[in-house]
């Protein structure tokens, strides 16, 4: 496609190209064009200036895996805006691209760990800072709602171990909002993403208040002291528990089970404030130097317990407040039933449809939660094959590729194959013939966007000097994003500009040596005498240096010897004093008459010496 991106045959015979489009009026050709010219990237009849075409939401997806088992996941489903495409300048699609609903909304089974705990547990055989630790969940303020916080078990400190929780996660505890994709979304009480359901008073999902009464009162009788005594019975069923002294005292609240049993408070001894999983529900029993003591519930209770009150002085009141079913046994008032057949997961190539189980009021047929239905009567889910058909032959399309660059544009691709999917395991690659046409686009043009000035630095220089500490240098110069222009350095970032030179060292420089000339003339013309020389510590550059060895240093005098051409004999009857040599009797005294130069002189006088 020569309008998206133009392609020359090379003098090898290789086809190359630089990754831009051809010229605008550049003839082209497609499968529906017979004669075409190129104009805003795309061939058009030649001729025709086509005004851009907006583009426009493809079908949605399947929905994905939920992400969640159980206690009420999250599927997602995407859509592109690919029916059409965006061409010629026309408008990108408005609206959602990805969207979510509720999966998998059931209870857990009883004695399920909780589904941040299994996230923080995941953590326990990944080292954290060199060691390993165990994770439980933190419950503590100043953390994101939808991010993973883990309380390292038996030290004091937590760790964000995760940006988010995984979808479906309880925003908080005692809520129905959950974590989709790292943000806290509304969920209603029919555990649906986005529900507006709401609980009446008597916990039941979109009732009318009618199933549940409120009672209330407070409790102030006079009590001996020392024991515990019953403040109130809470039925089997009962929601929104409010239990609270009305003053500060040293009384202590407890609670009670039917087979006299304490779950809070019990045998005289007293719990710190916490949570405490008791009855189906989790009781908040909260008691500070500042507040007076309470215990909350949003229930529903699956057993009847009892109020009590541990008695150390006189009571100050003891306000009650909760919900209670109406027709205590409540057994009889609902039943499991089955729901319709769902749609049929799969249009073609074998899906499946499901009938899930549900526990409804028997007075009005409405759902309720299933934890008034009795587990022990509740019927298996059902499950049928369906649309087993194989699908008709379509086109595969893979996800595009990275571009190949971020700007000047570049070019990005992707895998498009004919298949026809057989079943769920099953798929089959067919001649592309088999599949409809126009084929979808395996190339296409991206990040068209100029690129920005930017510094291009030339070769680095050789070392200077050759030895030794040096430097290189280098030019760099401010670049248009396309290299053709240099530009003044001002409109490139001087933050970013490479360094124009660099340390370098080729190798050791020689250490320095000593330097001697040539010697000269002996200072004695005839006999013997001295010659002198010169002698220099010199660095590699021939320049004077200090750091030549000193017991290295070769002597810049030595004694030389000059042939006399005449002079006295050793004839006794010759024997006299040179009459130009007046040091004779000096060298008599200092005994230089054995040398042989004085001996000549100083005949006469060295006689007998």
């Amino acid at each position: 496609e020569v309008c998206s991106e133009l392609w020359c045959l090379s003098k090898s015979n290789r086809c190359i190209t630089n990754s831009i489009p051809a010229a605008e009026g550049t003839i082209c050709q497609t499968n529906t064009i017979e004669k075409g010219w190129c104009y805003k990237r795309e061939c058009v009849p030649f001729g025709t200036r086509p005004e851009g075409v907006d583009g426009a939401w493809g079908a949605w997806s399947s929905w994905g895996e939920c992400s969640r088992t159980c206690g009420g996941g999250v599927s997602s489903s995407v859509r592109h805006c690919d029916s059409p495409r965006p061409t010629i300048g026309g408008k990108y699609c408005l609206g959602e691209r990805k969207r979510y609903r509720s999966c998998n909304t059931d209870d857990c089974p009883p004695g399920s760990q909780d589904f941040r705990e299994l996230q923080c547990a995941e953590f326990d055989s990944v080292p954290f800072r060199g060691k390993y630790y165990t994770w439980k969940t933190y419950r503590g303020g100043g953390v994101k709602a939808c991010s993973l916080n883990c309380l390292a078990e038996g030290f004091n400190f937590y760790t964000e171990r995760a940006a988010a929780v995984v979808d479906g996660t309880p925003c908080r505890q005692d809520s129905n909002d959950i974590c989709v994709n790292g943000e806290c979304k509304h969920v209603g009480c029919d555990r649906v993403l986005g529900s507006d359901s709401k609980e009446d008073k008597c916990r039941v999902c979109g009732g009318d208040g009618s199933s549940c009464e409120t009672i209330e009162g407070v409790f102030n009788q006079t009590l001996p002291e020392g024991g515990y005594e019953e403040v109130i019975q809470i039925p089997k069923g009962s929601v929104h528990i409010d239990i609270r002294e009305l003053n500060l005292s040293i009384n202590y609240l407890a609670l009670r089970g039917e087979s006299g049993e304490y779950h809070i408070n019990g045998k005289l001894s007293i719990d710190p404030p916490r949570r405490f999983d008791i009855a189906g529900t989790t009781f908040h029993y909260r008691r500070s130097p500042e507040e007076p003591e309470s215990l909350e519930a949003l229930g529903p209770t699956n057993v009847t317990l009892f109020v009590m009150v541990l008695v150390r002085t006189e009571l100050q009141g003891i306000r009650y407040k909760f919900n209670a079913p109406i027709g205590r046994d409540a057994s009889n008032l609902y039943s499991w039933h089955y729901t319709p057949w769902t749609k049929c997961s799969m249009l073609c190539a074998g899906g499946s449809q499901i009938q899930s189980v549900v526990c409804k009021k028997l007075a009005d047929g409405s759902t309720v939660f299933n934890h008034f239905c009795s587990p022990e009567t509740k019927m298996l889910e059902r499950q049928r094959p369906c649309n087993t058909e194989p699908c008709p032959p379509a086109w595969e399309i893979g996800n595009w590729s990275d571009c190949s660059r971020s700007c000047n544009e570049g070019v990005r691709t992707r895998s498009v194959f004919c298949k026809r999917k057989i079943s769920a395991t099953e798929e089959k690659t067919l001649d592309d013939a088999s599949c409809a046409h126009p084929r979808p686009k395996m190339l296409e043009p991206c990040n068209n966007q100029t690129c920005p000035p930017e510094w291009v630095a030339l070769d680095w220089s050789e070392c200077t000097p050759s030895c030794g500490p040096g430097f290189r240098h280098r030019i760099v110069l401010c670049k248009s994003g396309d290299h053709s222009t240099t530009l003044p350095t001002s409109q490139c970032s001087e933050g970013s500009k490479p360094p124009t030179s660099m340390r370098c060292n080729l190798r050791r420089c020689p250490p320095p040596r000593w330097v001697t000339g040539e010697w000269g003339e002996c200072s004695a013309q005839c006999g013997l005498g001295q010659q002198r020389r010169s002698v220099q510590c010199l660095a590699h550059t021939g320049q004077p240096s200090s750091d030549c060895v000193e017991a290295l240093q070769p002597p810049g005098m030595q004694q030389c010897e000059t042939k006399c051409e005449s002079g006295p004999t050793d004839n006794p009857d010759e024997c006299k004093d040179v009459n130009k040599v007046a040091y004779c009797p000096l060298v008599l005294k200092f005994k230089f008459c054995s040398r042989t130069y004085f001996r000549q002189m100083c005949c006469k006088t060295c006689q007998g010496h």
